[in-house]
């Protein structure tokens, strides 16, 4: 991914997005309800591109905590920047449930400890549809074993994409490690507009286009 922006130093970058990026995720972990504020429960997105999605959820289910991920500064930006249009200038009153961090997913169990997150949202990831980058897709059994430890028994992941080759390497990946699978859909928006759904920029295109949107619920054992 080519990324164009405004260049910030990372030190403005987080002085500007106090209270909502986080410089240093060693600091939080086992502690991530300590910076909140709460002990409501944590989701995290990994790949959060401009942040659409985890800004929209996170102003919607205010009694929920999220945590958007990316490992690019520029896309922590944006991502901050459309927190400040949706919620106003910082002034301290915001609702403490969203975080913004820049960090590489390889990495996510320096993140969290075993438990502390409930749900993970893989939202259009990039498919890597070469065979031999299969252990790049975030549904690889490597990246599982690594979200195995950081959600509870029962935690789940919600997977969407327009990719139907990573999305079926997806369903069969989720079973080999054990994960229960639940409202498998391949067509998300064949009868309008799901409930309570919150889309990505890349879904609002995709539907646009009249893709089919993929989907499906990973319960953890």
């Amino acid at each position: 991914m080519r990324l164009r922006g405004k260049k910030v130093s990372t030190e403005s970058l987080y002085e500007r997005l106090e209270g909502w990026a986080v410089p240093d995720v060693s600091q939080c972990k086992g502690r991530w309800r300590e910076f909140f504020g709460n002990a409501s429960p944590i989701r995290v997105e990994l790949g959060m591109g401009k942040g659409r999605f985890i800004n929209e959820m996170s102003l919607k289910f205010p009694d929920i905590n999220f945590i958007g991920v990316d490992r690019y500064d520029e896309l922590l930006r944006r991502a901050g920047e459309m927190a400040v249009r949706l919620r106003g200038e910082l002034s301290g009153d915001f609702p403490r449930n969203l975080a913004l961090v820049r960090h590489n997913v390889e990495r996510i169990e320096e993140m969290f400890e075993p438990g502390e997150a409930e749900l993970i949202y893989l939202n259009f990831s990039d498919p890597w549809p070469k065979k031999r980058h299969a252990k790049r897709r975030l549904t690889h059994p490597d990246f599982l074993e690594k979200y195995k430890r950081i959600l509870p028994p029962g935690g789940e992941i919600h997977l969407k994409t327009d990719s139907i080759l990573l999305f079926e390497y997806s369903l069969n990946t989720f079973s080999d490690a054990g994960f229960r699978l639940r409202n498998i859909t391949f067509d998300l928006h064949r009868d309008g507009p799901p409930q309570d759904n919150v889309m990505t920029e890349y879904e609002e295109k995709f539907v646009s286009r009249g893709m089919p949107i993929y989907r499906c619920e990973a319960i953890a054992p």
